[in-house]
């Protein structure tokens, strides 16, 4: 019979991965308590929650969760961080922070019911965040419509030139 508290860490765990847009694997080995607590910061502050969790209790979350298993993932020391709202948000911070600290190990992760390995995620890490996505995305959207407005302007500003030209013409006073 399962003990309370592994039972309930199992629903928070579950509640967790099911409201995280990614997740993302590490191995924590050789991290200071000053390094992890700098990182839980860095990634706090993108709105990444970061957890180390017992291997097997995760597995039972993810299943319990309906998101594929990560049994090769998780083995040995590991944490999740868990990006809330943006899900390029971990792969990012981790990433800068392991090119400064060579102990954290980004093992892999899972975004959109996919796993992903280490490389997936690391390419994750290049993209753009959400915001500037979105704003490329508005620019391109309103970029035919400023081009057809201003094109439409200035079919408009030659007719009435040539209106104000034509009446010059006849003798009579720019309108």
């Amino acid at each position: 019979m399962p003990k309370q508290y592994k039972i309930d860490s199992v629903a928070d765990i579950k509640d967790r991965v099911s409201k995280a847009k990614s997740i993302v694997v590490t191995d924590y080995r050789g991290l200071t308590v000053l390094d992890m607590t700098i990182l839980r910061a860095k990634l706090r502050a993108e709105g990444v929650e970061y957890k180390v969790v017992k291997n097997r209790l995760a597995k039972i979350a993810l299943k319990d969760a309906g998101l594929p298993p990560m049994d090769e993932l998780l083995k040995g020391t590991k944490a999740i961080a868990l990006g809330m709202k943006d899900p390029v948000s971990p792969a990012k911070v981790l990433t800068a922070f392991a090119k400064d600290n060579d102990k954290l190990k980004i093992v892999g992760g899972q975004m959109d019911n996919r796993v992903l390995d280490a490389n997936a995620i690391l390419e994750l890490s290049k993209l753009p965040s959400r915001e500037v996505l979105l704003s490329r995305m508005l620019g391109s959207l309103t970029s035919p419509v400023q081009k057809l407005a201003f094109g439409l302007h200035q079919t408009v500003a030659k007719v009435v030139y040539a209106l104000d030209a034509v009446a010059r013409q006849k003798g009579g006073t720019a309108a």
